[in-house]
């Protein structure tokens, strides 16, 4: 089938595919893979300001200071390395010939506590512009919106059309 060819459905399923590829490069650690999600230009936005460009994403995530691990007692057997699972919903997306916008929900659920329990720790919503390069959807801008933090948290209406 020629690219130009494809469904609404088809263009649909390689944005999912994108999205779900974003997470898992996010929560394994996979930088190359997570900025292989944008354009080269591409823009992430975190509530504090825009980064643009693939290598500017990059170098700005590897600067983040690593969580460190929630004190134990030193009679506590060592915990095992905590994790953390983003995950995507409520997907809305307009899609028009190589451009498109989206609207989701996002969640994450980590174990970062002495108890390795499952915790619902955080939610938001992305803003996405996407378009198509050379066949293959990417993000040109990703914008985040994270409600346990003021300055990222949304402050309007319904952000979907």
């Amino acid at each position: 089938m020629n690219r130009q060819d494809r469904t609404y459905a088809e263009e649909r399923a390689l944005i999912e595919d994108l999205q779900a590829r974003y997470m898992f490069a996010l929560d394994f650690g996979d930088i190359d893979k997570y900025v292989a999600t944008f354009t080269e230009d591409g823009v992430l936005d975190i509530g504090v300001g825009e980064w643009r460009g693939r290598e500017t994403i990059k170098q700005c995530l590897l600067a983040i200071p690593k969580q460190e691990e929630p004190a134990t007692s030193p009679d506590a057997p060592p915990l095992r390395p905590a994790s953390g699972r983003h995950n995507i919903t409520n997907i809305v997306l307009k899609i028009e010939g190589d451009r498109a916008w989206g609207r989701a929900y996002w969640f994450h659920v980590g174990n970062r506590n002495p108890e390795r329990s499952a915790v619902l720790n955080s939610y938001g919503h992305y803003e996405d512009e996407l378009i198509k390069v050379n066949g293959e959807w990417l993000f040109s801008r990703r914008k985040i919106y994270n409600e346990q933090e003021a300055p990222w948290a949304w402050q309007g209406g319904n952000p979907c059309w």
